[in-house]
């Protein structure tokens, strides 16, 4: 099929640039809004929990039955993006989210929520893998890293913008209600802007057009003999290629790893912050500082492994970055088990572990993913790497809550800290088998 693909004029090529960058833009901002009606959640947990006097394990209980939610929707809108394509998948996410949180906004118990919040979820787990999908299809292997380091950003500052947005209704006086009725009508706007100002990939543009392929030949590990209508029309054979490779099947479980500590954090920030002696409005506005420094780790990580890592191994700067957060863990727990917690400072530490987490997390499902999987295969990859993933972080969501309430914050701290070590280790494994496989094929 590459074959019988060529360059395209001047003026072709002007125009499928303008396409790329609004397609970019998309993908950027769609799903910052898909954060919207996700992140909004944790920033309305305290007063939720106020009104109906829950615990944090019954709040968990919400999160864990929507964390699971998400994970299923990973297996199954993964390879469903792969045989529809990206931007159906991204926009039928989109419209989901929106209907599910005005619903979340009129319950008043506790299985109501519980109910809503997993159907929400379910159609939140469409997003990435669609974006993944068109942003494969639309730039060169060569740009992986850079690539989606930039489209991360999405969900760094889609976390810091929507807890912002929460925590400014708050301040202006809003119900939880209202926090689950404002972002949706943001998200509807978002919603027809992207359907106007993206497509799948640039043959949707110029049929016969190479735009987005590699200059130099360069294939992702599982796509050396796939086509596009192989891909689209089988995804069931993506799967069984994808966990042939040793190195995807190390890659799950490090998504597993990292989505578990990454959704602690998301989740639980701003009550945690509540709960050591913040106010409502600070600790959801400090909440943000753990998603913006993340933001910054994942830049440098993308631009850092494009332009040093060897042989391919982003891995190696994945696993000298979680050491940091290992130290970051421990330095917090020690901290907030003192008499009076210095919360400024725990915030400040809390935020430095973003930046040592989000980037070495975002690698799993966004570079590393269209290195191994490719853009024909990047929504059934995205889908078994975020689906294994968020299994770990429903676990993680429900066992914090439930750790924090007989144990305090200071031991679920420690227990982290123990996690990321692990993830540490695992990240080491990957970057062996990186540069195991570079040797194979040199030689």
């Amino acid at each position: 099929m590459q074959d019988a693909l060529r360059t395209p004029t001047v003026e072709e090529f002007n125009l499928l640039k303008r396409w790329r960058i609004s397609t970019f833009w998309v993908c950027l901002i769609g799903y910052i809004g898909y954060y919207l009606c996700r992140k909004n959640l944790s920033a309305a947990v305290p007063l939720i929990g106020q009104e109906f006097n829950y615990s944090n394990s019954d709040l968990g209980l919400i999160a864990l039955s929507g964390e699971m939610a998400y994970a299923l929707g990973k297996f199954i809108n993964g390879p469903l993006g792969d045989k529809i394509g990206g931007k159906k998948i991204f926009l039928t996410g989109m419209v989901g989210a929106i209907v599910a949180n005005l619903i979340f906004s009129q319950g008043s118990s506790l299985v109501y929520f519980i109910v809503v919040w997993c159907v929400c979820r379910y159609f939140l787990s469409m997003g990435w893998g669609g974006l993944t999908k068109m942003i494969g299809h639309w730039y060169e292997p060569e740009r992986n890293g850079t690539i989606m380091g930039l489209i991360s950003l999405n969900f760094q500052f889609g976390g810091v913008i929507a807890t912002l947005f929460a925590g400014f209704l708050v301040a202006n006086g809003a119900s939880w209600r209202e926090i689950f009725i404002y972002p949706p009508m943001v998200l509807t706007l978002i919603f027809v802007w992207s359907w106007l100002a993206s497509k799948d990939s640039p043959r949707d543009v110029i049929a016969d057009t190479n735009f987005g392929h590699s200059p130099s030949g360069k294939l992702a590990l599982v796509s050396k003999n796939m086509t596009e209508d192989h891909a689209q029309g089988k995804p069931l054979d993506i799967i069984v290629d994808l966990l042939k490779l040793p190195l995807y099947r190390q890659l799950l479980i490090y998504s597993f790893l990292t989505t578990f500590l990454r959704s602690i954090f998301f989740f639980w920030t701003p009550k945690l912050l509540i709960d050591i002696g913040m106010n409502l409005q600070d600790g959801i506005f400090g909440s943000t500082l753990f998603p913006f420094l993340g933001s910054l780790g994942t830049i440098f990580l993308g631009w850092y492994t494009d332009k040093y890592a060897k042989n391919g191994d982003r891995a190696q700067m994945m696993y000298i970055m979680l050491s940091g957060l290992v130290i970051c863990l421990v330095i917090a727990s020690f901290m907030m088990s003192a008499t009076t917690p210095n919360t400024y400072a725990i915030m400040l530490v809390i935020g430095f572990c973003g930046f040592f987490l989000l980037g070495p997390y975002s690698m799993s499902s966004g570079c590393l993913t269209l290195d191994i999987a490719g853009p024909n295969a990047a929504g059934s990859s995205t889908g078994m790497i975020d689906g294994l993933g968020y299994l770990g972080g429903a676990l993680a969501v429900w066992s914090a809550g439930k750790l924090s309430d007989s144990l305090g914050w200071s031991q679920v701290f420690l227990f982290l800290s123990l996690c990321a070590a692990i993830a540490t280790l695992s990240a080491f494994i990957m970057s062996r088998g990186f540069q195991k496989r570079a040797l194979e094929e040199k030689y």
